[in-house]
């Protein structure tokens, strides 16, 4: 079987044998990394594609530039990231350059985690969380 991965660079649906998603597969248009071990900067038209075409869970950190528990927080979710990558895709949007979307999703306080699967949110957790938390809080939450 085969799982529908966004690429983050190019925005391309690229089709990648399971067996392989852990293999650091390549975009098949840009030929970039599909995973870079690090969080993805998403705009809401990058949001919306990876929302709707690919098959990982989309795990959204909002954020803004002057919120202090958002800054205290990203060391911990850049490294959760390396290791919930290739199983989700982690991303970060910015609510004040796309505020559309906080306001879309009822944002409220910030840092906010999301969790989405197969075009809809499955999960919310509001307030910094150390590394160790964000893994098991978004395994968990993803079953």
């Amino acid at each position: 079987m085969s799982l529908h991965i966004v690429c983050p660079e190019c925005q391309a649906v690229n089709r990648v044998p399971d067996e392989r998603a852990g293999e650091s597969p390549d975009c098949g248009r840009c030929h970039r990394p599909l995973f870079s071990g690090k969080p993805v900067n998403l705009s809401a038209t990058d949001f919306d594609r990876q929302l709707n075409r690919s098959d990982i869970p989309l795990l959204v950190d909002f954020w803004a530039p002057w919120c202090g528990p958002c800054r205290t927080m990203a060391p911990a979710y850049e490294q959760a990231a390396a290791q919930l990558e290739p199983n989700f895709r982690v991303a970060k949007i910015n609510t004040e350059e796309e505020q559309s979307l906080g306001a879309h999703y009822g944002i409220r306080s910030i840092p906010t985690l999301a969790l989405f699967s197969h075009g809809r949110e499955i999960a919310r957790q509001a307030g910094a969380m150390g590394v160790a938390d964000i893994i098991r809080w978004a395994r968990a939450a993803a079953k």
